[in-house]
């Protein structure tokens, strides 16, 4: 079976080839040989047997909702640096492993809503062709819509969110949405949420956004526990969790680390968890083999230190793509 994916996106942005350059190799040697390029009004998406794994970076250009949430814009442009710097790392992939850049979906006219909402219907085809989607973004605000789309695939399915972050995003709504809401509205939405959150600073947290936490039977670890020191206790949650669903979504927001290695975030973090729990904890819900989906948000260039969160980004990016393709 062969379908264009992208046919009536207004929001839509083809990916740009050019972005992947550098060192030239005869072995697909760097990540920029390797990856496809896709543009999706045009580019036909081949269905691929299961056996053959599929992974599709894409941009969410949006940080209309971290305005509304008061926070620090900038993170709209945070995909086109990734990109540029993921292209540059070495190859390891398994040489069966498909690697696409299939485009971005901006926000237009600050409508956040028709951006989210062009997102979810991305998200969900991606699914149904057997396409492991990495979004790059943007606002947290990604997260409404990225469920969305893997809800609507997957109806059936209890989907669990690990978010790794600062901050629950747990706020009610008031009149729209913001970087600060989207799991609340996918609580309301569904009627239900299957939520982890890993990192929560409590000083960035209004008790409002315990109580509500509590309400909805959210499981979260703080940023002074999320250590790999407690890394036994941590696993014990995390697996607890992973059994009770189906798939799992993950959702990575980068203020949710010290500053001293994500300076280039929307709400900088002075405390914040470090890079080595996260990879940990990461390669055992690859593990799991229950991961279908993930998100890397908040990266804001514009205060970025020598590419330095643009770095870590890209490597979270190909840690995961690296872990699952192995599971």
């Amino acid at each position: 079976m062969t379908e264009k994916i992208a046919t009536s996106f207004s929001n839509y942005l083809q990916s740009d080839a050019s972005i992947y350059s550098g060192r030239r190799s005869r072995e697909q040697q760097y990540l920029h040989e390797k990856i496809h390029c896709l543009d999706l009004r045009k580019d036909i998406v081949l269905e691929t047997p299961k056996e053959i794994k599929k992974y599709a970076l894409a941009g969410y250009l949006c940080d209309e909702g971290v305005r509304r949430n008061l926070g620090r814009v900038g993170a709209a442009n945070g995909s086109q640096v990734v990109r540029k710097v993921f292209g540059s790392m070495a190859n390891h992939l398994q040489e069966n492993t498909h690697l696409l850049d299939i485009g971005s979906i901006r926000c237009t006219n600050q409508n956040l809503e028709q951006a989210q909402d062009e997102m979810a219907t991305l998200i969900f085809q991606l699914h149904k062709h057997n396409i492991f989607p990495i979004i790059i973004g943007g606002g947290h605000d990604l997260s409404f819509a990225h469920f969305r789309g893997i809800k609507e695939c997957y109806p059936d399915k209890k989907i669990g969110i690990i978010n790794f972050d600062a901050h629950f995003d747990l706020r009610n709504l008031q009149t729209v949405g913001n970087s600060g809401t989207p799991f609340n509205q996918i609580a309301k939405r569904f009627k239900t949420i299957d939520y982890l959150c890993l990192g929560i600073n409590r000083a960035a947290n209004i008790p409002q956004l315990f109580q509500i936490a509590t309400e909805l039977e959210v499981q979260y670890i703080e940023d002074y526990e999320f250590t790999i020191y407690n890394y036994e206790a941590i696993k014990r949650m995390l697996d607890r969790f992973i059994n009770s669903v189906d798939y799992v979504y993950v959702t990575i927001d980068m203020d949710g680390f010290s500053a001293a290695y994500a300076p280039g975030v929307s709400a900088p973090s002075a405390i914040g968890f470090s890079v080595d729990i996260v990879l940990r904890v990461l390669k055992d819900i690859c593990v799991s083999k229950k991961l279908i989906s993930a998100d890397i948000v908040e990266f804001n260039p514009l205060f970025d230190i020598d590419n330095r969160t643009a770095k870590l980004v890209s490597q979270l990016a190909y840690f995961i793509i690296s872990q699952s393709e192995k599971a």
